[in-house]
């Protein structure tokens, strides 16, 4: 088939993005063919047909069809494997043998069915609960997102060594559980989806949340979260009205991405966020979901948080979206009590009744070791009493442990000695 070639500066930008769309689908399959006990194997395959893309397309020139390359390229990688290795000579290479005997064409399953299959089927064997949870969100990221050590390693804002160290237990401990890649069973699916979803709901978060420096990573890491779950809205038997909830919720806070940040690198607060760099697209789109979602008596966290999401996406400042937010936080805290969230309630309840009542509020909860809560304290006690209010955002200040936290607390502190 005849190439098409381009510069070698487009093929290496062609090659991080399917590294990034391909590199899991292969790695899933192939998981599933050899079976998740030998999930290395499957990644190293993977890995190899994007290494031999990376030195074939810039010296030859991009294929018409690059997908169809890299899984031609996987499928010949496998079946020179499965005939040489005797790892497999029991399990797999048999039927290679047999089916070569017969003159049939050795076959590795890449339909789209089988692909979308394999992926669902990885969520659910990274997800079981036997893992850790730290563990089975080091899993997604490396696996079904394709994120390398380093990149994990700052995400979690930790040591290449302690991710390898936690991929290798995780990995380990599947092998020990027997875990394999399939559906559960119909009885089993909801307490399986419900571990599945939170591992997604805290992935987003560790994007979205993060306290590193990477931007482009930790969207990078949402835009992920948000993939993996719109495949379980996609299937019949997953789409189900959580799922749909977590991912309006997703879409409602990564509208916002782009404001959360300025020119600097600096925390812009909700209240000063610049609302035109909101995304209208995927507003729409949480609108959507959370349509989608709102459908028999089903009532999950992730459908409340998302409910406070929408009304996020609403920049007029008014006492009705504050009490609509207040509300859906306190059913909130009723169905799944979190101090975050309990924290996060206090502010809707000064913008939507009084700044003295949510002090009130925000003093019983005594969450003394997070930054958030003193920082939140101090922006309550502006204009009440600014010495307290001092106070409050030193001890923030004492507490953050990101950079861009800590500018944020600051340029407070600043502010407020520069008022004297």
């Amino acid at each position: 088939q005849r190439l098409i070639y381009f510069t070698a500066m487009e093929s290496q930008e062609l090659i991080p993005h399917l590294f990034r769309t391909e590199y899991r689908k292969i790695t899933a399959v192939l998981s599933k063919t050899f079976g998740l006990e030998h999930i290395e194997i499957a990644q190293d395959i993977a890995s190899d047909t994007f290494l031999q893309a990376s030195e074939m397309w810039g010296i030859k020139g991009v294929p018409d069809n690059p997908v169809a390359w890299l899984y031609t390229v996987a499928r010949n990688k496998t079946l020179d494997y499965l005939r040489r290795d005797k790892l497999f000579k029991e399990k797999v290479r048999g039927q290679v043998v047999r089916d070569s005997s017969a003159g049939k064409e050795v076959s590795l399953d890449l339909s789209s069915q089988n692909i979308t299959d394999s992926q669902l089927q990885m969520m659910f064997a990274i997800c079981h609960p036997a893992l850790p949870i730290e563990s089975q969100i080091g899993l997604a990221l490396n696996v079904l997102c394709g994120f390398g050590i380093n990149e994990i390693a700052s995400a979690f804002l930790t040591s290449k060594e302690t991710i390898n160290k936690r991929l290798y237990r995780a990995r380990e401990k599947l092998r020990a559980e027997q875990v394999k890649m399939e559906f559960p069973a119909e009885a089993d699916i909801e307490s399986r989806l419900e571990a599945v979803l939170k591992t997604l709901y805290l992935l987003f978060n560790e994007g979205y949340y993060s306290a590193g420096k990477d931007v482009t990573l930790r969207k990078d890491v949402c835009i992920e979260a948000m993939w993996l779950t719109k495949m379980l809205t996609e299937n019949p038997g997953t789409g189900r009205p959580p799922v749909n909830a977590l991912l309006a919720l997703m879409c409602f806070h990564a509208s916002r991405f782009e404001a959360r940040t300025n020119t600097q690198g600096e925390t812009v607060l909700y209240e000063d966020q610049d609302d035109s760099l909101w995304d209208a697209t995927l507003i729409s789109r949480g609108e959507y979901y959370l349509n989608r979602a709102s459908v028999g008596r089903q009532l999950s966290r992730y459908h409340l948080e998302a409910a406070i999401g929408y009304w996020h996406t609403i920049k007029a400042d008014t006492p009705e979206k504050w009490e609509h937010i207040l509300q859906y936080y306190n059913e909130l805290l009723i169905l799944e009590y979190s101090p975050i969230a309990a924290l996060n309630r206090t502010y809707a309840l000064a913008k939507a009744r009084s700044k003295r009542e949510a002090i009130r509020e925000a003093e019983k909860l005594n969450l003394g070791e997070i930054h958030l809560y003193h920082s939140l304290l101090g922006e309550l006690y502006l204009g009440i009493d600014d010495g307290k209010a001092l106070e409050c955002f030193k001890t923030a200040l004492s507490l953050a442990k990101s950079r861009a936290d800590r500018q944020l607390l600051e340029g407070k502190i600043g502010r407020l000695y520069g008022q004297k």
